[in-house]
């Protein structure tokens, strides 16, 4: 990979979660074409439903680590 990707990638790795984020919801988009700004607005309402009853209840969810072990395991065992 060139010089440039390695120093975007840095960049973007030092923005806050928030942005990092947006950045790469953008990055998809200009890769997968046209939006369906039905669906991305649906999903987004979704995701703002889901972080308020994460917020509501303090559930925090499995680390991420946690999860891809469950599922590589799971199509390991397939």
């Amino acid at each position: 990979m060139s010089k440039t990707f390695h120093e975007l990638a840095q960049q973007a790795l030092a923005l806050d979660p928030r942005e990092r984020l947006q950045l790469a919801s953008e990055l998809i988009d200009s890769v997968d074409g046209t939006v369906d700004r039905e669906w991305a607005d649906a999903w987004s309402a979704e995701l703002d439903r889901r972080v308020s009853e994460a917020n509501r209840t303090g559930d925090r969810g499995r680390p991420w680590s946690e999860v891809r072990a469950d599922i590589l395991a799971e199509l390991a065992g397939r």
